[in-house]
């Protein structure tokens, strides 16, 4: 049993290391965000820990998930960018497919009831 949990663990540490080498080779990029995270640490962006606290900004940030998530014409990258209210204003971020992508999340976002205005950090993948 010992030797079969040992050999568990291991296996785990070999294949918690692989991922960014293999994408590396693979793919030529790495598979993480570790630049973006970077990025996220200097307090300089709204992350969703910054989402405001009072009931209409939960309402308006829960609004734009679900129409954005009830658009089947967005890419699965498209469906999870951040989306963070704070008094009434939007900041959208994270990758998404195509321009056509960025314009209708931020299209979403500015009809919805409640947003003051939208700052569209959204970024397209391509570029």
């Amino acid at each position: 049993m010992k030797v079969f949990l040992g050999a568990c663990v291991i296996a785990g540490a070999l294949v918690v290391g692989t991922p960014p080498v293999m994408a590396e080779q693979h793919g030529g990029t790495k598979a993480d965000n570790t630049e973006r995270n970077v990025r996220d640490r200097d307090h300089k962006t709204l992350t969703p820990m910054d989402q405001g606290g009072s009931a209409a900004d939960r309402d308006v940030t829960a609004a734009i998930r679900k129409a954005i998530v009830d658009n089947d014409e967005l890419s699965t990258n498209a469906q999870n960018v951040k989306i963070v209210t704070v008094a009434g204003v939007v900041t959208l971020r994270g990758p998404v497919e195509t321009p056509a992508e960025k314009a209708a999340i931020a299209a979403t976002a500015e009809k919805t009831t409640g947003v003051k205005r939208v700052d569209n950090q959204l970024e397209i993948k391509s570029q």
